[in-house]
């Protein structure tokens, strides 16, 4: 599908907003570009980096024009964008969010969607610890997963066009589930390593004495350097899903424990094998998935 008489904006010109935005100048092509952020300094970057064709710190001009919108801001800002703004969406319009929790944000929007415009939830399992436009890159985005959360109201033809652009981007995979199923499932697959890693680095050695650390530990605790902001609404509004999670890893922590303190080699090994057959199994079901794009 071509892109050359599409207006697309981005609202939101962070991280993944903007690698959404170079991703989409590189390779979607459309014949409007814009950016809308209420910080100036990343609009002028976006625009002398030449990522968006124009910036603007008032989303209405723009929104009147675009066929097809990314909101990439915090899912509470989400929401208040969506009902401060449901006037000046172009009629016919494709709305897309990047948040990481779906269930909170497409409920309290539903009630003000309009019927000529089509939001599509939507959540690319992509990133990096960093936070602003200036750590954006568009290969953050290649080989990854993408999950959609669409509903009966929209439009096949709609959901099309933002398959069409996610591949076109550099996902790999696109997994379409319930708002529910997202948010139970990222708690585990995303919630719950950040929680682990903050944990680790929140050890007492690490403030009493210098620490040589080899990958395994550096691996472990990538994604503790993260944006604070962001992930307290992450984990307070999906807090039920989270606790769930947390409950069963420290069950799982207390069986290896447990194994050590009786010096139980036989069920430790067991413990082991059980889980190389389980993260065996997750790399199969990984590899196959991105076989099969869309």
């Amino acid at each position: 599908m071509e892109y050359s008489d599409f207006n697309i904006t981005v609202v939101g010109l962070g991280l993944i907003g903007g690698s959404l935005a170079m991703a989409i100048n590189k390779k979607i092509k459309p014949k409007n570009l814009w950016g809308v952020d209420i910080d100036k300094e990343s609009l002028n970057l976006a625009m002398a980096s030449r990522i968006i064709d124009k910036g603007f710190p008032d989303p209405k001009e723009p929104l009147q024009k675009s066929d097809f919108v990314f909101i990439c801001l915090y899912p509470s800002a989400i929401v208040e964008f969506v009902k401060e703004n449901i006037a000046s969406f172009k009629p016919g319009a494709i709305v897309t969010d990047v948040a990481g929790l779906k269930e909170s944000v497409i409920r309290e929007i539903s009630p003000v969607l309009r019927n000529d415009i089509d939001f599509i939830g939507g959540h690319p399992m992509a990133g990096n610890e960093f936070k602003g436009i200036k750590y954006a890159s568009e290969k953050i985005f290649d080989g990854a997963n993408y999950i959609i959360t669409p509903s009966a109201k929209n439009k096949k033809a709609n959901i099309f066009v933002l398959k069409d652009m996610i591949l076109k981007i550099g996902f790999a995979n696109i997994i379409e589930m319930t708002p529910e199923e997202h948010d139970d499932m990222v708690a585990f697959t995303s919630h719950l390593p950040h929680i682990i890693a903050l944990s680790l680095v929140l050890n007492p050695i690490i403030e009493k004495k210098p620490i040589c650390t080899g990958s395994s530990f550096q691996d472990a605790t990538r994604v503790a350097k993260l944006n604070s902001d962001l992930w307290s609404e992450l984990l307070l509004k999906n807090s039920s899903n989270v606790v769930k999670y947390l409950e069963t890893f420290e069950s799982n922590v207390q069986e290896f424990k447990k194994a050590i303190l009786n010096i139980d080699e036989k069920y430790l090994k067991e413990l082991f094998a059980k889980a190389c057959r389980l993260k065996e199994e997750l790399e199969l079901n990984a590899n196959s998935r991105r076989k099969v794009k869309g």
